[in-house]
């Protein structure tokens, strides 16, 4: 497994996670993005093509990367500030979401041709796919999170919220869906299948909660807070916060590493952050990249 850590506009860093407690990741590639500007948000990747999906929101682009060839091959232009993206192997579909006007764009082929668009009229963020119902779910507006149809390209549903959703994760062996929403400083847990909310659970104090990871088998969900910078372990079996431990500043993305039992934190203060997952309870980092801030 690699972990991606976005530094300068206009540039990216692969690293690979080592077995060595020592040197969690080291430095495999950096890739340029010639004339990209202004800020890169959240990723996709289509593991079968060898192709990366890069949210140029600064650039008002999605930049793709063939990371066979470590270049960047193609750009979708014409975008408004793409915050999320999602890559459906079994449709051959792209998804890019965007936080200016709230547009959902659709791309099929090898050569992402246009295939439709979903208009949910502001601030459409991050962007999942349920294979099991086959519906894509993406937080938008001032809350809530839209059920979208990606054969059609169509809104099927919506289930509300209290403010906007930023990172969630969606359960596999069930219905619920877990969503981060920083503005009341919560993690709200969704029924997707009855589009209702099932409960609201607290991070113990921390807020500005963005990005989010979850460990299934284990029933952990891990919050990445900014206020103040720590990273929060959730049981998603009770609600309730069993570990907490400081992390590097402004946390804007967390991935979960169950291979080897890694947390990987990308930190706007310049760092990814490498937790260890000692058992569902405890942890530890486990050590820290240099990358760039923003």
């Amino acid at each position: 497994m690699s972990c991606l850590a976005l530094g300068l506009a206009g540039v990216f860093s692969l690293f690979r996670a080592e077995a060595g407690e020592s040197a969690p990741c080291r430095l495999i590639q950096t890739i340029a993005l010639p004339n990209v500007k202004g800020r890169i948000d959240h990723l996709a990747a289509d593991v079968e093509g060898r192709r990366l999906f890069v949210c140029a929101l600064g650039n008002n682009s999605v930049e793709v990367v063939d990371l066979k060839l470590a270049k960047q091959v193609q750009s979708i232009q014409g975008l408004g500030a793409p915050q999320g993206v999602a890559y459906i192997p079994q449709l051959g579909r792209l998804v890019a979401a965007n936080d200016e006007g709230g547009r959902v764009n659709f791309y099929e082929g090898r050569d992402l041709r246009p295939a439709g668009v979903v208009d949910l009229k502001d601030d459409a963020d991050n962007v999942r796919y349920d294979a099991q119902s086959k519906r894509v779910y993406v937080g938008y507006g001032s809350g809530a999170v839209a059920i979208l149809d990606p054969s059609s390209a169509q809104l099927v549903g919506s289930i509300g919220l209290t403010a906007h959703p930023e990172s969630f994760q969606l359960e596999r062996g069930g219905s619920r869906i877990f969503a981060n929403v920083p503005e009341a400083g919560e993690v709200v847990v969704l029924d997707r299948r009855q589009r209702k909310t099932l409960a609201r659970w607290s991070t113990g104090g921390a807020a500005a909660n963005f990005p989010m990871a979850l460990d299934e088998k284990n029933a952990r969900l891990f919050i990445g807070c900014r206020r103040p910078a720590r990273l929060i372990v959730l049981d998603t079996a009770a609600g309730k916060v069993v570990a907490s431990l400081g992390i590097s500043g402004d946390v804007d993305d967390i991935f979960y590493d169950a291979e080897r039992k890694r947390i990987y934190a990308i930190c706007g203060a310049g760092m990814i952050d490498v937790i260890k997952q000692r058992d569902a309870d405890h942890y530890q980092i486990d050590g820290a990249i240099r990358t760039a801030a923003g």
